[in-house]
């Protein structure tokens, strides 16, 4: 599950606690249940048929999304995905209708320009656009044409809905890596930024626990080698208890992302919630909403493996510091991104637009 994966789960689950209806529809690849519950909701899948520069396709989902939004009073999309855009207009949605738009289209250059027709007309036509923190709406030329039609929901984390640890896990986790090391969760893509980290962990000895999996894992293990480097721990994909586990005992959580495709960093806020000083780039997006420079954690350049050293060098060397920057982050966590007011928010536009309808 990665963080958008995340964040709609905890929207749909915090709205079924205050009893709406809410109906999950993406796609997969796998052979499972065509419907399955989740957390109270109902988790439609449609086949994945193909992808084209990471855009999964499906002509099954046309069907299946034009019976879901007859029944639907509010239609949630999540962007970027272009080819919601292609469904959204072939199946005539007259619904109210909301995207969350996590993240300008970045790596996709040639493919963006033949997509900013269909892009501007999709955003163009949604009742409200939510952008998650101030930073992106002020950094997103995007976001800078709708800005009428804008609204800021931070995303928020329930953390009960996060797996209570065994002491034996605990006890397993710490005989493998131990009780002091930075650690990194999410995907492995690209714009992760974890080339830079194995850079900046050069001439330490600073145990660095990378947990996740991806397309650029294999890369990443090769420049691990070719850079002689013992002090990285590759753990690939966890389940959410060891997850958790790692989270309790890890020293830090160091969060490299260096492109603008990292719009906000979902477990860069679990770091936060779970009461670790946080390291990230300056990179114009939520990432510097969650971790205050000085205060919640470091922030660095980004692509700077230098500065990304120095900044784990004092949070190693400054034990004392480094605790009191995590209680910040966990009182800011507490303060703005919980998923009770996240939630809150989503329903309170939901109900406007409702009301407008009618």
């Amino acid at each position: 599950m990665g963080g958008i994966e995340q964040v709609i789960n905890q929207i749909a689950r915090g709205c079924v606690k205050l009893g709406v209806q809410v109906d999950v529809l993406s796609l997969t690849a796998n052979k499972a249940p065509r419907t399955i519950e989740i957390d109270g909701y109902l988790a439609h899948r449609a086949r994945l048929d193909f992808q084209i520069a990471s855009t999964g396709f499906s002509i099954s989902a046309f069907w299946r999304f034009y019976q879901l939004a007859k029944q639907a009073d509010i239609i949630h999309y999540h962007f970027p995905w272009p080819f919601m855009d292609v469904v959204h207009f072939v199946t005539r949605v007259t619904k109210p209708t909301v995207v969350t738009y996590h993240s300008d289209i970045i790596r996709q250059v040639h493919l963006n320009k033949l997509y900013r027709p269909l892009k501007a007309k999709f955003l163009g036509s949604m009742s409200r656009i939510v952008a998650t923190s101030p930073n992106y709406v002020a950094t997103s030329t995007v976001l800078a044409k709708f800005k009428d039609s804008v609204r800021l929901i931070p995303i928020g984390l329930d953390k009960t809905s996060y797996p209570a640890v065994e002491s034996e896990r605990l006890d397993f986790w710490k005989e493998k890596v131990g009780t002091k090391f930075f650690l990194f969760v999410g995907l492995i893509r690209y714009y992760k930024g974890l080339h830079i980290l194995l850079e900046a962990a050069q001439t330490t000895d600073y145990p660095v626990v990378i947990v996740g999996a991806g397309p650029i894992e294999s890369e990443l293990k090769a420049q691990t080698a070719q850079l002689g480097l013992s002090n990285i721990h590759f753990l690939g994909y966890q389940s959410d208890e060891d997850k958790v586990a790692l989270l309790t005992l890890s020293y830090a959580v160091v969060f490299p992302s260096h492109l603008r495709s990292e719009a906000f960093g979902v477990s860069l806020l679990e770091g936060a919630m779970y009461g670790k000083p946080l390291i990230s780039s300056e990179i114009g997006t939520g990432t510097t909403y969650i971790n205050i420079a000085d205060e919640t954690g470091l922030v660095v350049p980004p692509s700077d493996p230098l500065a990304l050293r120095v900044a784990m060098t004092y949070l190693w060397d400054h034990p004392e510091q480094a605790a009191e920057m995590g209680k910040r982050a966990e009182l800011r966590y507490r303060q703005l991104f919980t998923a009770e007011q996240m939630v809150k928010s989503y329903l309170e536009l939901y109900r406007e637009l409702q009301e407008h309808q009618r």
